[in-house]
């Protein structure tokens, strides 16, 4: 299973989620069931991670959406959000620039040109930010 195939279903069951308020491992079942999303441990750990930190990655979300209030940007979008977020803060195995490249593919996919572009603003200024503090901390 591919980088791209384990966060496309870590995306369909955050965006499920955040629709049902569920709890994730009913998701899960769900999910094997009807054997359209692939559930494996790759999969869990980022959508875990991502639910685990969900209040963080919205306060961090927020704070780059210059256009939009958390509560006007689709569940869509800030599954994509989090995700992107999440990978760039907790996974030493992703780099910033593949998580928002990823999520740039998602949102290409899934959403509006313009929730694309947005998501990419949000995303390139949260990059800028983070390689500031990581030059500041050097």
């Amino acid at each position: 299973m591919s980088r791209r195939e384990i966060r496309d279903s870590a995306f369909k069951l955050v965006f499920e989620q955040l629709l049902r308020d569920d709890d994730i491992t009913e998701l899960y079942d769900i999910a094997e069931e009807i054997d359209e999303i692939i559930v494996n441990d790759e999969v869990k750990k980022i959508v875990e991670g991502t639910l685990a930190h969900a209040e963080e990655l919205d306060s961090i979300i927020a704070g780059y959406s210059k256009s939009r209030s958390l509560s006007r940007i689709s569940k869509l979008n800030i599954a994509i959000l989090r995700i992107a977020i999440y990978e760039s803060l907790y996974d030493d195995n992703t780099p910033m620039n593949a998580a928002i490249s990823e999520a740039i593919n998602l949102a290409n996919t899934y959403s509006y040109n313009e929730d694309s572009k947005f998501i990419n603003g949000v995303l390139g200024a949260f990059s800028r930010d983070q390689k500031q503090k990581e030059s500041d901390n050097a």
